[in-house]
């Protein structure tokens, strides 16, 4: 009767041997090392309230120029689409009252990071019932037409605005 194999769902070959078993350690050993200097890769989300009236949240932040969509970072233990949730809520002071949905993930090489970056969607959001949570971090936060959006808005917001609402294919990069 044949053999099963060790793992049938391992990418990893049988092992064989006292060779076979060095060669594999070797391997993974180099491949942790590697690890130690390869650019860590960072996940972030932006979100995409659209209020009642089809007009859309942004913010101005306090340390980069510009008119964004509310995001940032997601945290150690979050998920992305609570990291969404609680950026609303600090940037926008929105209370979501359902979950934003997942529109696209975008590669984000500015500076040349190692970013990712999660689209969220939300629409028909009451606007904001107090101001933003995060002072010192929004200077100001306002829904705006999404054809008319604010002197200053950038072109990469500007660019998701556009993806969302034309129901056409989304770009790879932010």
């Amino acid at each position: 009767m044949p053999r099963a194999p060790e793992d049938a769902s391992s990418d990893l070959p049988p092992k064989r041997g006292a060779l076979g078993r060095l060669h594999l350690l070797a391997g993974q050993t180099a491949s942790m090392a590697l690890e130690l200097f390869r650019p860590r890769l960072s996940l972030g989300v932006r979100l995409l309230a659209l209020d009642g009236g089809g007009q859309v949240l942004l913010v101005r932040h306090s340390y980069v120029p510009g008119w964004h969509l509310p995001g940032g970072g997601v945290e150690p233990g979050e998920t992305a689409r609570s990291a969404a949730m609680r950026e609303a809520r600090e940037e926008g002071g929105l209370d979501l009252v359902g979950p934003p949905e997942l529109f696209h993930v975008y590669a984000n090489r500015t500076l040349g990071r190692h970013d990712h970056v999660l689209l969220f969607v939300a629409r028909d959001v009451a606007p904001a019932a107090r101001p933003p949570m995060s002072r010192l971090e929004i200077r100001e936060a306002g829904f705006f037409a999404p054809n008319a959006p604010p002197d200053g808005t950038t072109a990469a917001t500007r660019n998701r605005i556009a993806e969302v609402l034309s129901g056409g294919t989304p770009a790879d990069l932010w």
